[in-house]
Order: C-alpha cells, then structure tokens, then sequence
C-alpha cells in the first residue's frame, strides 16, 4: 500500500516518528515527510539517516498554514504531534488543549482539504476515563477524529489507535530508572502497587499499521498488552544491570493513575474481539435521543473494562524477557 506513496508524520522527530522512518526506508514507499517544530532533531534525522526521500517540514500543528503546507500530495497521515507528558499538561492545560485537540483538529482538516487518503490519529490509555488534562485532551482528540468521520463530504478514511506505555521511548519511566541506576541514585518509584502496560516501539508501529490497513471511519484500535507493577519493573532493571541501587518510593504524581485502562466498559459492550487487538467502532448515532429513552441497552452491567489491573501480569522475570526484546537495552547492557 505504500509503494510510491507519501506519508507524512507529524511530531516525526520523536521515538515514534524514528522507529517508523527506520521500517519504512527499507521498502518502496516514494518520500516520507516529517513534521515538527524542532529544526535541531530534524537535522539530527537528517544527519542520521542521509536519505533523499525523507523531507523535513518546519511547522506547528497549532498553525494550520504550516500543517496545509507540509500536506499537499500527501497520501497518507501519522499524527504523532502531542505534548505528552502528564505532569506539564496538569500546570498547563490551555496549551495541551492548544496542541492535542485544536492542533489534531487542524491536521484532520487539512488532511481533508488536500483529499488524503488514509489518517491514523495517535491516541494513549490516559484518554479512557481520563483524570488529567493530557488525557482529557486526547480524549477529545478522539471524539474530534469520530465527528469529522461522520461527515460525508470527503473521503479521507479518519480512524485511530489508542496504546499504553511504549517501553524506553523518550520521556517514559524506563529511561529515567537506566539513568538512575548507571549514576548509582536511588530508582524514584512513586507507588510500587501502579500498574502499566508495556509495549514495544515495533508494537506501536504495528498497531498503527493494523488500524492504517484495516480500518474504517471512526474505528478505534486497540492492542492487547501485558501489564507490570511499577516495583517489578525496577526490580528487573537491577537484575538485568547487576545492581543494588535503593528503591525510594515518592508518591503519586499530580494526574496519575493506579492504573490505566484502554478499553473502557462502556466501549466494551460494542469492541470487536480482533483476538490480538480489540476494534471499537465508531458511535453513529444522530442526535434522535428520543430514541435512548425508550430503548435502553442492559449490557453495561455485565462487562469489564480492559485495564493493566486485569491483563496479563508480568512478574519480574516476564518483565527482563521483554525488556531484552528491546535492542538498546541489551547493547546498554553489554556497555555497562
């Protein structure tokens, strides 16, 4: 599907944006453009990879000249942009609003205008039952996505992904307790009973890649993944490093969650068991709510909504297992 084709990728320059420039120049795909605001870590990529089919476009997906700029003849879309970290979006919520919702907005129209054909939005568990403002935005970033899928002048193909932790991506927890282990610091735990899903980069790209090939306006997609506790996470980081650093517990942290969910029970009544993946279509209801007065619907009351309490449970040797899948963390090791 992607032999000669363009795709662009916004917020390309992060661990998501990499790991798919790294697969894709592999194959026959015609150009891949990488969105962002960083000029730094776009002449990083392309310094890096050296190749004259990828091109790099400066812009904000808050601006939606520049986003309309970077899409003309653009097959397909990745919208990666976001600000994504819990605690910044907490202290400063007009601009993950500004970014997540507002910015996705402008990508998707744009998209639209220029008769894209396929987009895949890039969503994250902390959108199911949200409790802080990046997950609040990217909730509506979804809802955003779903309304825009239910207009019937264009032809864009509009769906997304949601997916939980993406093991060593930049800014994620895994990198800071490496940190803290290689300068000998106490690994910062801030509650040892929190739960997280874990998935790898190559997870991600295929799931994107699952809802990019399968999916249908509206449709959100969802991978089935194992979960660790916080406190078995560190625990195998020191065994697979050959350590003893202190574990220090340090509280929740503003917006945090006990735990994540990515399909919640409301969505679980109409998800599509995919087997390894879940498929929420979209609601097409209209707004006829005489109808949900006189028909209601008595699922809710026996299904579960899919969290990383009640998926499948890493212990500490489950959890080295799949960190070694990871080739940075077996070549930092082998350098430790």
């Amino acid at each position: 599907m992607f032999e000669k084709k363009i795709l662009l990728i916004t917020g390309g320059t992060g661990s998501f944006g990499n790991a798919t420039v790294e697969r894709f120049l592999d194959n026959k795909i015609g150009e891949i453009r990488i969105f962002s605001r960083d000029e730094k870590k776009q002449d990083d990529m392309r310094k890096l990879y050296n190749n004259p089919r990828l091109k790099f476009y400066i812009g904000d997906v808050r601006d939606y000249e520049s986003v309309l700029a970077a899409m003309k003849s653009v097959d397909y879309v990745f919208h990666a942009a976001a600000l994504k970290q819990v605690p910044t979006c907490e202290f400063f919520p007009m601009q993950a609003v500004r970014t997540n919702i507002i910015g996705a907005e402008n990508v998707m129209n744009a998209a639209i205008s220029e008769k894209v054909k396929r987009l895949v939005v890039l969503s994250t568990d902390k959108a199911c039952y949200p409790i802080n403002a990046m997950g609040m935005s990217k909730a509506l970033m979804e809802k955003v996505m779903i309304a825009k899928s239910r207009e019937v002048n264009h032809r864009t193909m509009l769906c997304g992904t949601r997916y939980g932790n993406v093991m060593a991506s930049r800014g994620s927890v895994i990198p800071l307790f490496i940190e803290q282990i290689k300068c000998g610091k106490p690994i910062t735990i801030t509650d040892p009973n929190m739960t997280r899903f874990m998935m790898t980069l190559d997870d991600a790209i295929n799931l994107v890649l699952y809802a990019f090939q399968n999916g249908e306006s509206g449709d959100i997609y969802i991978q089935k993944s194992p979960a660790s506790t916080i406190a078995d996470l560190a625990q195998a980081l020191k065994e697979l490093y050959k350590v003893n650093n202190e574990i220090k517990i340090i509280g929740t942290r503003h917006g945090e969650k006990l735990y994540e969910s990515l399909v919640n029970r409301e969505e679980m009544i109409k998800a599509i068991d995919l087997g390894n993946y879940y498929r929420i279509p979209a609601d097409t209801r209209d707004l006829n709510y005489n109808v949900f007065f006189e028909k209601g619907d008595d699922k809710i009351s026996h299904v579960e909504e899919y969290t990383s309490h009640n998926t499948t449970r890493l212990d500490v040797e489950g959890m080295k297992k799949l960190l070694l899948k990871l080739d940075i963390i077996r070549e930092d090791i082998e350098r430790f």
